[in-house]
């Protein structure tokens, strides 16, 4: 499956737009959320193909709302690739426990950000396989 289209969910301006405009540049469609919950309504309302997911946001952390996409009928094949400042192995771990194919530490290295994208789109790829 190509990849077109990504919601990017970021409690930062800042980071959203640093993301969006890789992103754009690279011919993707972009569409953001401030909010783990507000995340859910976008998913729901924009059918993305891939998420960009912070882990820590107002509310409900994006460790919560991976795990809850990730046990949803519906939209548990929605890749997911944490976007986080929280670089511990640990937390990396919990990541990919929680549901995300890839866990990158911000801030986000745009020749590997587009690699975890494409390992997504390749079917049968070991997608996960990159190290964060």
């Amino acid at each position: 499956m190509a990849i077109q289209k990504i919601l990017i969910v970021d409690d930062s301006p800042t980071e959203r737009l640093y993301l969006t405009d890789i992103l754009v540049k690279n011919g993707f469609t972009v569409c953001t959320a401030v909010s783990g919950d507000e995340a859910i309504e976008r998913i729901r309302a924009e059918r993305p193909q891939l998420i960009l997911m912070d882990v820590v946001m107002p509310g409900t952390n994006g460790f919560q709302v991976t795990r809850a996409i990730s046990r949803d009928p519906e939209l548990a094949a929605l890749p997911i690739i944490i976007c986080s400042s929280k670089d511990q192995e640990t937390d990396r771990i919990w990541g990919m426990r929680q549901g995300a194919k890839e866990y990158l530490v911000k801030p986000v290295d745009p020749a590997r950000l587009l690699a975890a994208i494409a390992a997504l789109a390749v079917p049968g790829d070991a997608a996960g396989s990159v190290k964060a």
